[in-house]
């Protein structure tokens, strides 16, 4: 069952992993993209500059959803980098980059050289975790951070030293500060499995494997006490419109169970389907090999044909049911296990014969050509700045794919894979982002007085009575001077009693102020579109003023 081929050349390796490197980097410049992002930075933002690494702030109010640990790293990046787009999605990227690392060396253990190069390209390709790495949230972090222990415990099954489980452990704690409980599923699932279909069941028993866990809860020890002194120690603060609200039972329960049960404060609406058809777009142009890849690696279960390992398959599998079955669902979930993916496509790739590896290589090419002309046609329709270089970029990468990649060798298919996400991460973070980032009317409020010696320190209201989100978190993010959230008339009132105060709000709750007696004085108009969601109307330039709504920045008095 394993694979005997000859590894890539090492220097056509290198080139693919830089080329790699470089496709996912394509985002470390673009604004960061609303709602989530913008808010995560702006949690980090205010620990920099309070120097308060233990309660979590946002929107003015104590803030209760993730835990600490990324905020904790973006905001030591914020201390090193200053407050910018380049410190929030650095240290993230990084993360990635270990997890793709952790990944070639847990392939290592059981496969050979050329399938640990072809699993670590494809990670590096896939196309959520090239978005990811753009949309910056926990997932880059939780590359490395669920690979990692895994890679660790697996090294002490094969007979590793005890510092192995430490590390382990170490990693599944910062895990853990990072997205919740749940994240012991991608972790353990892949070892107990691969145990009982080895007939290693008695590892259970075990007394190394249980110091592991509760070494891992030690490691996990500093949120618990942030949780716990923000917190449990307040039970008046208001909380999810609640008092008496504990943050270690968050932390434990509503954040995990209570979404995937949808009983806790922060609800979804789950699809049992939504994974296996956002997989299929999320894991370009992965995504079929890995599915059969996976029916393989079940059949020869079923025939009882022994494989090399079969933790990629638990741990991915695991997870994957458990967030189909959970009522809270997002596409970027999976990003957590594409290692896992990435190993059983690898496997599949490296294992087929010469006369299938042909059509195989000439299948990837058409999913390859159609990314090319999907995006080609989205730039034409958007009609981006330097719309004349992007396009002769787009010739330029993929005539040299085809020119360094002509044969059907399986460095071939994978080159020509690596050459058109190239092209579609230049695009989409070189041209298309920064021109849907006109439309983030947060970011273009926030240069806008930043330019202006006379408003850059005046202090700015963030009113919106009903509800955040939107572009208040890009402004307060990008804006030099400080910020205040308002969600009444009185406070408001209170800011613009001596002289006007600066308000950036929508153009409705402008007139509403209107209406309600402050004199209001229009400073400037800021177009918006939730860019998150993109449509096919704001895509065409022709018809992209029409889903617009406006914010506005003005002076308000009482």
């Amino acid at each position: 069952m394993t694979d005997v081929s000859s590894p890539i050349d090492t220097r056509w390796f290198y080139a693919l992993v830089i080329a790699g490197i470089c496709l996912n980097a394509t985002g470390l410049f673009t604004p960061i993209l609303e709602p989530d992002g913008a808010l995560y930075a702006c949690i980090a933002k205010t620990m920099a500059q309070t120097g308060d690494f233990v309660n979590l702030y946002a929107v003015g109010r104590d803030w209760l959803d993730k835990p600490h640990f990324p905020f904790w790293v973006t905001a030591v990046s914020y201390l090193i980098f200053g407050v910018n787009t380049f410190a929030y999605k650095f240290p993230a990227l990084l993360f990635f980059l270990g997890g793709v690392i952790y990944t070639y060396h847990f392939v290592r253990l059981s496969y050979s050289w050329l399938t640990a190069q072809v699993a670590s390209l494809i990670l590096l390709t896939a196309f959520h975790g090239v978005l990811s790495n753009s949309d910056v949230r926990a997932e880059p972090y939780l590359t490395l951070l669920v690979i990692g222990p895994v890679y660790h415990f697996y090294r002490v099954f094969l007979g590793a030293r005890f510092y192995h489980i430490v590390l382990g452990a170490f990693l599944t704690g910062c895990a853990l500060m990072t997205k919740g409980l749940f994240v012991l599923v991608p972790i353990g699932a892949g070892l107990v499995l691969h145990w009982m279909l080895t007939n290693n069941w008695r590892e259970l028993l075990k007394l190394r494997w249980y110091v592991a866990v509760v070494l891992s809860f030690v490691f996990t020890m500093p949120e618990i006490y942030c949780l716990y002194k923000q917190f449990d120690l307040h039970p008046e603060k208001v909380v999810f419109d609640n008092t008496n609200v504990s943050g270690i039972r968050f932390f434990f329960w509503d954040s995990q169970f209570g979404r995937f049960f949808n009983t806790g404060p922060i609800k979804g609406a789950g699809d049992k389907f939504f994974f296996v058809h956002t997989l299929l777009w999320a894991f370009l142009p992965w995504s079929l090999p890995l599915y059969i890849g996976v029916g393989n690696v079940v059949r020869s279960i079923v025939k009882r044909i022994e494989v090399p390992e079969y933790i990629s398959l638990g741990s991915g599998l695991a997870t994957f049911l458990m967030f189909s079955l959970s009522g809270f669902q997002l596409p970027h979930y999976l990003n957590i296990v594409f290692p896992f993916y990435a190993v059983i496509a690898a496997q599949f790739l490296v294992r087929l014969k010469p006369t299938a590896l042909r059509r195989w290589t000439i299948a990837q090419t058409v999913i390859g050509v159609l990314l090319v002309v999907l995006i080609v046609g989205v730039l034409v329709v958007v009609q981006p700045a330097r719309q004349g270089i992007a396009l002769s970029l787009s010739m330029l990468i993929a005539v040299a794919t085809f020119v360094f990649f002509r044969n059907t060798t399986l460095l071939s298919l994978v080159g020509r894979m690596v050459g058109a996400m190239l092209l579609l991460a230049c695009m989409l973070n070189l041209f298309l982002y920064p021109t849907f980032m006109n439309y983030e009317a947060g970011l273009a409020a926030a240069r806008y007085v930043n330019e202006q010696p006379q408003r850059a320190k005046r202090i700015t209201a963030l009113y919106g009575p009903s509800t955040f989100g939107e572009s208040s978190w890009s402004y307060e993010f990008y804006v030099d001077g400080p910020t205040q959230y308002v969600r009444d008339d009185s406070v408001l009132q209170q800011l613009a009693g001596q002289r006007s105060v600066q308000v950036f709000t929508t153009n409705i709750y402008a007139d509403s102020l209107q209406s309600r007696g402050f004199d209001v004085s229009p400073v400037a108009v800021f177009p918006y579109f939730h860019i998150s969601q993109l449509t096919g109307d704001f895509l065409n330039y022709k018809t992209r003023t029409s889903t617009l709504k406006p914010y506005v920045l003005v002076d308000v008095r009482k």
